[in-house]
């Protein structure tokens, strides 16, 4: 697992969080940073995934 993998994986958990609190609280803005942190998690995720596709095939 590359580092931009595990860093996408906590930045999605913690989106997922800040966006239920938001919800559970009525705060809207804490909700759309929420969200914003879990499509930043997610493209952060898919970069360490290209990466590690990268590193596999340049090993074989």
């Amino acid at each position: 697992m590359h580092r931009d993998e595990m860093k996408g994986a906590a930045k999605d958990a913690k989106g997922s969080l800040k966006e239920a609190a938001g919800r559970a609280t009525g705060d809207e803005r804490l909700e759309a940073e929420g969200t914003a942190d879990k499509v930043a998690g997610k493209g952060q995720k898919a970069v360490g995934n290209i990466k590690e596709a990268a590193r596999d095939i340049l090993k074989h």
